[in-house]
């Protein structure tokens, strides 16, 4: 009998996005094939290192010792406040110097053409390149240049890329959204400033995404600051809980597709 394939696509939220790492990990143990991965921002480098073949206990390891100092590297602001050289370095480590073609699974890395205005999806080439694209939070993070062109956040044009995960051949596509809004929030420096006004701006686009995909996972971390790498293992854990809802659903979408699949 023939299986559709699965596609996650992993959506940007900054630190919130340690609760991809919860959702994959209840994938994994029940059982779903994860075929294809797409992903905006923290959704790309969450995707990049489960396709370099990092096992989840070893992304969950990861995530533990994964603070602020060791990819931060501030530099006079011009066109970002981070250079962002240190998280490209550290990305290349922990994907072997991989090219996207070479990872184990497809997968498909969304960045924003600061000139044209255009989504950009990498499928191949360096991952660490393209990652450090995807993850380029405008007024933050200096834009990375490739050919030419100049890259920001996936996630400014695609914040959850439930398009790419079909382009790329998802029969099925299961989203997570770890973008929610944080109501409240503390606003004390020029990067809150920029992470809240993006994340609201966002909203409206996510909104319309629930949608396209077959399956939505939000798991509830809008609580968490979405750039302080802290209470990582408590937003992981809430990705698992979240996920674990959905099981039921994404089986049962699993099989009604095979059902009308059989000659």
């Amino acid at each position: 009998m023939a299986s559709p394939k699965v596609g996650l696509a992993l959506g940007s939220g900054g630190a919130r996005g340690f609760a991809h790492l919860g959702v994959i990990k209840v994938l994994r143990d029940e059982g779903i094939p994860i075929d294809l991965i797409a992903g905006s921002s923290m959704g790309a480098l969450v995707a990049s290192f489960y396709g370099a073949g990092l096992d989840v206990d070893r992304l969950y390891k990861l995530s533990r010792v994964f603070k602020r100092k060791y990819y931060l590297d501030f530099t006079v602001p011009k066109m970002g406040f981070i250079s962002g050289k240190r998280v490209k370095e550290l990305i290349r480590i922990f994907t072997h110097g991989k090219k996207i073609e070479e990872l184990d699974i497809p997968i498909g890395i969304v960045a924003t053409d600061l000139m044209s205005g255009e989504k950009v999806v990498f499928k191949n080439g360096p991952v660490a390149e393209a990652v450090r694209a995807s993850i380029a939070i405008p007024g933050i993070f200096v834009p990375e240049k490739l050919d030419g062109r100049l890259f920001v956040d996936g996630g400014v044009v695609d914040r959850i890329p439930v398009s790419v995960a079909k382009e790329m051949g998802a029969d099925i596509v299961i989203a997570v959204d770890v973008s929610n809004v944080k109501v409240n929030a503390d606003i004390t420096s020029i990067f809150d400033v920029i992470i809240q006004s993006i994340d609201i701006m966002q909203m409206e686009l996510v909104a319309n995404r629930e949608i396209a995909s077959d399956v939505m996972i939000r798991p509830k971390v809008e609580m968490y600051n979405s750039k302080a790498f802290t209470n990582i293992e408590e937003i992981i854990v809430i990705g698992e809980e979240e996920a674990k809802k959905h099981i039921d659903k994404i089986k049962h979408c699993i099989e009604q597709w095979k059902e009308s699949h059989t000659e």
